[in-house]
Protein backbone atom coordinates (compact mmCIF):
# COMPACT_ATOMS: atom_id res chain seq x y z
CA UNK A 1 0.00 0.00 0.00
CA UNK A 2 1.23 3.37 -0.91
CA UNK A 3 1.83 5.84 1.97
CA UNK A 4 -0.24 9.19 1.58
CA UNK A 5 0.01 11.88 3.28
CA UNK A 6 -3.56 13.51 5.29
CA UNK A 7 -4.22 16.87 2.80
CA UNK A 8 -5.37 19.61 4.98
CA UNK A 9 -2.36 19.55 6.99
CA UNK A 10 -0.04 21.68 5.80
CA UNK A 11 -3.19 24.49 5.25
CA UNK A 12 -3.93 24.08 8.61
CA UNK A 13 -1.06 25.18 9.94
CA UNK A 14 -0.47 27.47 7.51
CA UNK A 15 -4.34 29.04 8.75
CA UNK A 16 -4.04 28.96 12.14
CA UNK A 17 -0.38 30.68 12.10
CA UNK A 18 -2.45 33.69 10.31
CA UNK A 19 -4.70 33.57 12.85
CA UNK A 20 -1.76 34.05 15.38
CA UNK A 21 -0.58 37.16 13.18
CA UNK A 22 -4.26 38.60 13.12
CA UNK A 23 -4.94 37.78 16.46
CA UNK A 24 -4.80 41.97 17.48
CA UNK A 25 -7.43 42.52 14.64
CA UNK A 26 -10.45 42.54 17.20
CA UNK A 27 -9.34 38.90 17.53
CA UNK A 28 -11.86 38.02 14.81
CA UNK A 29 -9.87 36.56 12.00
CA UNK A 30 -7.93 34.44 14.69
CA UNK A 31 -10.98 33.13 15.57
CA UNK A 32 -12.02 32.65 11.49
CA UNK A 33 -8.90 31.27 10.60
CA UNK A 34 -8.39 28.76 13.56
CA UNK A 35 -12.08 27.69 12.82
CA UNK A 36 -11.37 26.67 9.25
CA UNK A 37 -8.19 24.95 9.98
CA UNK A 38 -10.18 22.72 13.01
CA UNK A 39 -12.49 21.69 10.29
CA UNK A 40 -10.20 21.27 8.16
CA UNK A 41 -8.41 18.72 10.25
CA UNK A 42 -11.74 17.69 11.30
CA UNK A 43 -12.33 15.50 7.77
CA UNK A 44 -8.72 14.74 7.90
CA UNK A 45 -9.64 13.02 11.02
CA UNK A 46 -11.75 11.09 9.55
CA UNK A 47 -10.10 9.64 6.99
CA UNK A 48 -7.10 8.63 8.98
CA UNK A 49 -9.50 7.10 11.36
CA UNK A 50 -10.87 4.76 7.98
CA UNK A 51 -7.14 3.48 6.97
CA UNK A 52 -4.67 4.71 9.54
CA UNK A 53 -1.95 3.00 8.25
CA UNK A 54 -2.32 4.75 4.99
CA UNK A 55 -1.27 8.04 6.32
CA UNK A 56 2.11 8.59 7.45
CA UNK A 57 1.65 12.21 8.77
CA UNK A 58 -0.61 12.05 11.75
CA UNK A 59 2.05 13.82 14.24
CA UNK A 60 1.93 16.59 12.22
CA UNK A 61 -2.37 16.25 12.00
CA UNK A 62 -1.86 16.50 15.92
CA UNK A 63 0.43 19.47 15.90
CA UNK A 64 -1.71 21.23 13.41
CA UNK A 65 -4.75 20.63 15.46
CA UNK A 66 -3.10 22.26 18.69
CA UNK A 67 -2.19 24.83 16.76
CA UNK A 68 -5.48 25.57 15.53
CA UNK A 69 -7.06 25.35 18.89
CA UNK A 70 -4.75 27.77 20.38
CA UNK A 71 -5.22 30.36 17.80
CA UNK A 72 -9.36 29.95 18.52
CA UNK A 73 -8.65 30.54 22.46
CA UNK A 74 -6.20 33.63 22.02
CA UNK A 75 -8.59 35.02 19.46
CA UNK A 76 -11.86 34.25 21.64
CA UNK A 77 -9.75 35.45 24.75
CA UNK A 78 -8.42 38.82 22.89
CA UNK A 79 -11.88 39.55 21.68
CA UNK A 80 -13.19 39.36 25.16
CA UNK A 81 -10.27 41.95 26.28
CA UNK A 82 -11.71 44.41 23.61
CA UNK A 83 -15.16 44.10 24.66
CA UNK A 84 -14.28 44.61 28.64
CA UNK A 85 -11.78 47.45 27.58
CA UNK A 86 -14.85 49.17 25.62
CA UNK A 87 -17.47 48.71 27.88
CA UNK A 88 -14.67 49.94 30.71
CA UNK A 89 -14.43 53.25 28.68
CA UNK A 90 -17.52 53.96 28.92
CA UNK A 91 -19.36 52.09 25.47
CA UNK A 92 -18.56 52.75 22.10
CA UNK A 93 -19.41 56.64 22.05
CA UNK A 94 -17.21 57.34 25.07
CA UNK A 95 -14.31 55.27 23.37
CA UNK A 96 -14.86 57.20 20.18
CA UNK A 97 -14.53 60.40 21.81
CA UNK A 98 -11.47 59.93 23.46
CA UNK A 99 -10.01 58.58 20.16
CA UNK A 100 -10.86 61.90 18.50
CA UNK A 101 -9.78 63.92 22.08
CA UNK A 102 -6.35 62.22 21.81
CA UNK A 103 -6.07 62.86 17.69
CA UNK A 104 -6.94 66.36 18.81
CA UNK A 105 -4.30 66.47 20.99
CA UNK A 106 -1.53 64.98 18.94
CA UNK A 107 -2.44 67.56 16.06
CA UNK A 108 -3.91 64.77 13.37
CA UNK A 109 -6.95 65.51 11.61
CA UNK A 110 -9.74 63.61 10.36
Amino acid sequence: MEQKKLPNVTLAIVLSILGYLCCCIWGLPSVIFGVIAYLLLRSDYKKYEENPEVYINYNQWKTARILAIIAIVVGVLYFGFILFRVQQMGGWDAMMEQSREMMEQWGIEE
